[in-house]
């Protein structure tokens, strides 16, 4: 059927292309995505980290080994992330199973609460890179 068919009679205002960039998500949202995010990132660094660990666990030679792996920039670098990543998960987590029990559903509350999970986050990761280069 051609497009002036009984399908197109009207005209859609439907964008021709979609630039995610220019796409304003609130906090909120933001909060979401990150979750989702970090529970991607955590979960692919299991078999990593549990290889890490029974390697680490052989001998002293091995443990050694491991050590100096970690000793990388690269490596320190990953790890902060994985860490950054679990302290998101893990705040809002919490904020979900709350929002689940209909504790902070109105939309005031939830934008602090997501706003404080995200802030929470970087907290724990500012003071893990303090840490880690001192």
């Amino acid at each position: 059927m051609d497009k002036t068919g009984p399908l197109m009679l009207t005209k859609t205002r439907r964008p021709k292309y979609l630039n995610v960039l220019k796409i304003y998500l609130p906090v909120t949202g933001v909060a979401s995505i990150l979750h989702r995010i970090s529970g991607v990132l955590l979960f692919l660094s299991i078999p990593f980290l549990i290889y890490a660990l029974s390697l680490s666990l052989r001998s002293p030679e091995s443990f050694a080994q491991v050590t100096s792996f970690f000793d990388n920039m690269f490596m320190r670098a990953f790890s902060l992330i994985l860490l950054y990543s679990l302290a998101h998960h893990f705040f809002a987590g919490i904020r979900f199973l709350l929002l689940d029990l209909d504790v902070g559903i109105d939309l005031k509350t939830a934008r602090a609460s997501a706003l404080g999970v995200i802030l929470a986050g970087l907290l724990v990761f500012v003071l893990a890179v303090v840490g880690v280069l001192l």
